[in-house]
């Protein structure tokens, strides 16, 4: 078991390789190459003189003006923990090779560390993720469980055909009804239209309760209340989704021979369907998990920047409408590396939904 993980763990490292080579070269190949709406804006209102001496400095300073592989080795080099570091501060300068802090380097379209950027956005999204998962899989799991125990019923049909249109729906349409309804003065306005927190937020207390002034619903529950239209734009289209692979299993699982047997034994039906069948059928979920994650954060590109939510959506298309090399590689690495793990993670849930499995 424990080779198997490492022998896992090792496999993401090539992995990445493969897909921050893709990301650099693509960048690096496109017309304009990188920086290229920045470097062209160098250009305008200024004299030819001036725009020349900027764009070399861009060049010298993130070494455009070499070879792609040679760019590539030198970016692999700066985020290793164990690399070539400069030495001394006089010229010529000397290298040598040893562990090292990693550097994701700077953004040059926003002048910032790249460090700083992911500490302020990765929260925000994996927060949003967080919640999206648990309702996600409450949902569909509970809508599942329910549809097969009334198959061919009223609400079986029902769910079905609702779900069906919700997975059909796009998550760009929707997020802009939602907004157009749920947060419109001119109908409902229940929830706000954008943002992680009221303007007052800062002087709210953290739960929600009764104040001088009335009743306050605090710094956690304003939270809450602008990211429930967000974590729904998230989650539709997967509870609709998984709700429906849920009740499959519970049905094929239903019929099998083990099923049968327990009930032989006189077991009521709810005790053979929480205690044998829903285990049995965890596993294609399980499966389906593996690429949950992964999706998520790409569907967070899309409601990030609908919801005006500062996480990696928002920064993802900045970065690659002024082809940002440092912002978009060290945003392809930390996707590459959650979307990985998680893959690593349903192997082991595997472990705990069916005892057969092992990977000795």
């Amino acid at each position: 078991m424990l080779s198997y993980i490492i022998r896992r763990l090792l496999l993401i490292i090539p992995t990445l390789l493969g897909i921050t080579m893709v990301a650099f070269f693509v960048m690096g190949l496109s017309p304009g190459g990188v920086g290229g709406p920045l470097m062209q804006g160098a250009g305008g209102g200024m004299r030819a003189e001036e725009a020349r001496a900027i764009r070399e400095y861009y060049s010298k300073r993130y070494g455009l003006d070499q070879p792609l592989v040679v760019q590539y080795a030198r970016w692999l080099n700066q985020i290793s923990p164990a690399g070539f570091k400069s030495t001394g501060e006089g010229w010529p300068r000397t290298a040598r090779f040893g562990l090292k802090l990693p550097d994701l380097g700077r953004s040059f379209s926003k002048g910032r560390p790249v460090s700083e950027l992911m500490l302020e956005a990765v929260p925000l999204t994996l927060l949003l993720n967080a919640l999206t998962i648990p309702v996600t899989y409450a949902i569909a799991i509970f809508t599942g469980i329910y549809a097969a125990r009334k198959r061919g019923g009223m609400v079986d049909v029902t769910t079905g055909t609702l779900f069906l249109a919700l997975w059909s729906v796009p998550t760009i349409w929707a997020g802009v009804m939602l907004i157009g309804f749920f947060a419109n003065r001119q109908y409902f306005q229940w929830f706000p239209t954008g943002g992680l927190h009221d303007t007052l937020a800062d002087g709210m207390q953290f739960l929600p309760g009764w104040t001088s002034a009335g009743f306050e619903r605090g710094w956690l529950l304003d939270t809450l209340w602008h990211l429930a239209l967000p974590v729904f734009c998230l989650s539709y289209g997967g509870f609709a989704f998984l709700s429906r692979l849920t009740r499959g299993a519970i049905l094929e699982n239903l019929r099998a021979d083990y099923a049968r047997t327990a009930r032989a034994k006189g077991l009521d039906e709810r005790t053979v369907l929480f205690r044998h069948v829903f285990r049995n059928s965890l596993l294609p979920l399980i499966t389906v998990a593996a690429y949950i994650l992964p999706g998520l954060l790409a569907g967070s590109i899309i409601v990030e920047n609908i919801f005006s939510i500062p996480g990696m959506g928002r920064l993802v298309i900045d970065a690659v409408y002024t082809r940002d090399r440092e912002l978009v590689l060290a945003e392809t690495l930390i996707a590459g590396i959650l979307g990985l793990l998680s893959y690593v993670m349903a192997d082991l849930l595997y472990l705990v939904a069916d005892p057969r499995v092992s990977y000795d």
